[in-house]
């Protein structure tokens, strides 16, 4: 497989954007030799990634997340899925693989290899054989032990440019858009050179790579092909609006981030078709939305605005807010979609909520969520103060209203299969399948507030839950796969069909899924713990009030209209 001409001159086009006509072209040829020796080296026979279809869930998880004794913790992950999941979930996003020194595993220190606390590439590979790899691409930044950096602060011409220098006096820093309180520049000294201010966007053991050098992107590019080789269906972009650094403006989202997205598009539909570009922009949905493009970018983004959304809609108990955003938002581009997810190894963004919901009304849901063992990480703003960037909590610990676990599974499970129905494909945090609760001796041990939602589960002691028919974590993950199952059966669901929302009472939500073949599925949600009546007439598309999917007595017919059980939910065919 080879660059297609008419791509070519676009890839020409962005090259020209970010390095000027000469060396563009130089780039452009290097770019063509890499795609070129990609198709050389390919394994032949190896099956054509299908598109995604309704089939299509991802599990979001460490490589250690779950560990047992005599076995790489991959291994462990892989016996999991084969004797708990099956096909219920089938791509697996594991969470930075590599030898790191920080962050779990966000400050790479070789992006080649992988951890040997884990397991080693072989392992990653008979994953692979049973499931989709989704792996990330930390292309914003590398460790500080990374022999890129390690050949800079040691004064070598390689690795010259390779990083961001500034002066830290420079008034145009006050500009820049920052996600965390730590300094934007670190100091370190640099062989013959003396004292350096080196930019550090998420902390002083992550150096952010220098993209007005060419040789960086080629190198991700060499890396981004690699990953493929190794069988990667996904390749999540992490960190990717902060990748181009402008002094003068935010350096985040500028356009050179987009040509960027649209140069590693066009490398990974040239190299491997089908293969999927998922940016993650944690900003407000105007901003993340357009990292899809014109079709021409990311293949999917995350809905970062569901998360603090539905959470603020159980918590207030109505739904307005969840449904106007739902209402507003646009049409994907053709053969983009949106990734849907709740939870995730990071804490709930709270800049998605930004123009949704006022400052007010966020403060008194993050005091809730204080009292249920939440933490708020904060960012600093350009003005210096400090305002909210991030919730610390497990969703499970989020529902957490003191009315008991019953109540509290009811209002989780309803919180996933919202986030099922949504058009898109959903994408679940393994914690999210074991209702798993606040870690906090995690982190009273890391100091870290993330560690809150990043246990790491012995396999015997959840083993042990899992065989326990009452237990919370055996009840949530048998509902979770059993809702999984049946919404893989439904075309209604594919990430192409339609959706629209019902002008319904705030107190439920109302979704109408249609497929490509015009079948309709109505799906209906009641956000309260008391039972929701929906009147017929608000519901012209029911067809059998009796035939609920989920067939979990989520809803029944009184009179003239349909009864939604206590945080009940159903998914009923429709005309």
């Amino acid at each position: 497989m080879t660059i297609e001409s008419n791509v070519a001159a676009r890839l020409v086009d962005d090259l020209e954007f970010l390095y000027g006509a000469e060396l563009a072209r130089t780039v452009c040829r290097r770019i063509e030799g890499m795609v070129a020796e990609y198709t050389i080296e390919r394994q032949p026979g190896l099956p054509a990634i299908e598109e995604l279809t309704e089939r299509d869930a991802l599990l979001i998880t460490y490589g250690n997340s779950l560990y047992g004794t005599g076995e790489p913790p991959l291994d462990t992950l892989r016996r999991f899925l084969l004797e708990h999941i099956g096909e219920a979930i089938n791509i697996i996003h594991l969470l930075p693989i590599f030898p790191y020194s920080s962050d779990d595993g966000f400050a790479v220190v070789d992006y080649y290899a992988v951890n040997p606390e884990l397991g080693k590439w072989d392992n990653v590979r008979e994953l692979a054989d049973y499931y989709g790899l989704a792996l990330d691409l930390v292309l914003n930044h590398c460790s500080r032990s990374h022999r890129w950096f390690q050949d800079f602060i040691a004064g070598k011409d390689s690795a010259k440019n390779w990083f961001i220098e500034a002066n830290p006096n420079d008034p145009r820093l006050a500009l820049v858009a920052r996600p965390r309180s730590t300094p934007l520049l670190t100091p370190v000294d640099v062989s013959g050179q003396g004292r350096r201010w080196i930019w550090t966007t998420f902390s002083p053991d992550q150096v952010d790579l220098n993209y007005h050098n060419p040789e960086v992107l080629l190198a991700m590019i060499a890396i981004m092909l690699f990953y493929v080789r190794q069988g990667a269906r996904v390749l999540r972009l992490d960190a990717v609006a902060y990748a181009w650094k402008t002094l003068g403006t935010s350096c985040i989202n500028l356009p050179q981030v987009h040509a960027i997205v649209r140069i590693l598009r066009v490398v990974a539909d040239s190299a491997e078709p089908g293969v999927l570009l998922l940016t993650e922009t944690n900003v407000p949905m105007v901003e993340n939305l357009s990292y899809l493009g014109q079709g021409d970018e990311a293949h999917l983004v995350y809905q970062f605005s569901l998360p603090p959304l539905l959470l603020y809609a159980l918590w207030r108990e109505n739904t307005a807010i969840l449904r106007n955003w739902l209402d507003a938002l646009p049409e994907p581009p053709p053969g983009c979609t949106f990734l849907n997810f709740t939870a995730s190894h990071d804490g709930v963004g709270l800049r998605p909520l930004e123009g949704l919901v006022d400052e007010t009304e966020r403060d008194a849901m993050l005091d809730a969520m204080r009292t249920r063992g939440g933490f708020v990480t904060p960012r600093r703003l350009p003005d210096g103060r400090e305002a909210p960037y991030e919730l610390n909590i497990t969703y499970f610990s989020a529902f957490d209203a003191g009315d008991g676990e019953e109540a509290q599974l009811a209002r989780f499970l309803l919180s996933q299969t919202v986030m099922m129905s949504l058009r898109g494909v959903p994408a679940i945090y393994i914690h999210s399948l074991f209702a798993t609760p606040n870690d906090l001796r995690g982190v009273e041990q890391t100091g870290q507030l993330r560690a809150i939602n990043r246990r790491r589960w012995d396999w015997g002691e959840l083993s042990g839950l899992l065989v326990r028919s009452d237990s919370v974590a055996a009840r949530c993950l048998k509902e979770m796969t059993r809702r999984l199952r049946v919404r893989s059966g439904l075309a209604q669901f594919h990430p192409q069909a339609s959706q629209y929302v019902l002008e319904l009472p705030g107190a439920v939500l109302g979704i109408v899924r249609e497929s490509k073949d015009g079948e309709r599925l109505l799906c209906l949600f009641n956000f309260t713990g008391a039972p929701q009546s929906v009147p017929l007439s608000m519901l012209p598309c029911v067809s059998d009030a009796h035939a609920d999917l989920l067939a979990d007595d989520g809803v029944r017919l009184v009179g003239g209209g349909l009864e939604l059980a206590p945080w009940g939910a159903a998914w009923l065919p429709a005309v």
